[in-house]
């Protein structure tokens, strides 16, 4: 692709504390979805690139984990590495927060921010929640006086309000650069990696309390058969007592959840899909950067 002598292009980080609404708004500029979501926080685990191209200008978002105070194991200790690295790399960080409150954690990625050498645009998510909607206006003066922000926006990913604008403020801060990325591309990520979240989005959703927090998902096989794609993928949980929650009474769970990852990965594919899951055990891998590593978490 020839693009212009004032072509730009650059990194996008998008930060937050968990559960915010960053992948939501990722995957509402992409108008697909790149990242999954639940209302769970830390559904994020990895730092996801979605690249957003046009005839003028290549927009890429680094779509973060939630920045958070725990940090005790060594995958929160490694997603909180995660975010912050996109920090440092960034051209342009958009800073997203809830307009209908403000938290300590909000104030702790604020921080962070203090450190950091590339403008910031604060994002005001989830302005539908905010009545009356005068309010709204209280909420963006208290931000701004809390940080020297290049812009104030205020959004709904979920609804999609003020996304175009959003597109349109971006490119001037980016440098001038010729695309990073063909401009058919969308992700970085595999589609190995894309159906594993999808598989662990379905448990996320259907499971409950902390037990999301101590499962990933691994595909050991995808391999493109005659009647559409063959998939073997494989549950990892950290105790035997969890193998039970994820498999469910006879079976249920894992039928529920095969059922539901098997129709979004075959839109994802474009063909039939045939799913086997197994759930098996590795004693607190959550805890050990050596089992994250080939479990495919990446070590900033």
């Amino acid at each position: 692709m020839s693009v212009s002598a004032d072509y730009r292009c650059g990194l996008v980080a998008v930060i937050g504390r968990p559960n915010v609404g960053k992948s939501t708004l990722v995957n509402a500029v992409m108008g697909r979805k790149v990242s999954i979501v639940t209302a769970k926080p830390q559904t994020t685990r990895h730092r996801i690139l979605a690249v957003h191209s046009s005839a003028e200008q290549q927009i890429i978002f680094v779509d973060t984990p939630g920045l958070h105070r725990k940090s005790g194991k060594a995958m929160n200790r490694l997603m909180n590495r995660t975010a912050a690295n996109a920090l440092a790399d960034a051209d342009l960080i958009l800073f997203v927060s809830d307009a209908s409150h403000w938290t300590p954690e909000d104030e702790d990625v604020l921080e962070r921010l203090g450190s950091a050498s590339a403008p910031v645009i604060a994002l005001l998510n989830k302005i539908d929640k905010v009545q009356p909607r005068e309010k709204l206006l209280e909420t963006i003066a208290s931000i701004a006086a809390r940080y020297d922000f290049a812009e104030i926006v205020p959004i709904s990913a979920m609804k999609h309000d003020n996304l175009d604008l959003l597109l349109t403020m971006i490119p001037p801060f980016l440098p001038l650069s010729p695309p990073l990325f063909p401009d058919d591309m969308q992700t970085d990520r595999s589609r190995e990696f894309h159906i594993a979240e999808i598989i662990r989005e379905k448990l996320t959703l259907l499971l409950h309390q902390e037990m999301p927090y101590g499962l990933t998902v691994q595909v050991e096989r995808l391999v493109r058969e005659e009647r559409g794609f063959a998939i073997n993928a494989v549950i990892w949980v950290e105790r035997d007592s969890q193998k039970g929650i994820a498999v469910g009474k006879n079976g249920s769970v894992l039928k529920k959840v095969g059922r539901a990852a098997r129709l979004e990965i075959a839109e994802l594919l474009g063909e039939s899909v045939h799913l086997e899951l197994w759930v098996k055990v590795k004693n607190n891998w959550a805890d050990s950067e050596k089992d994250l590593l080939s479990l495919g978490y990446e070590s900033p």
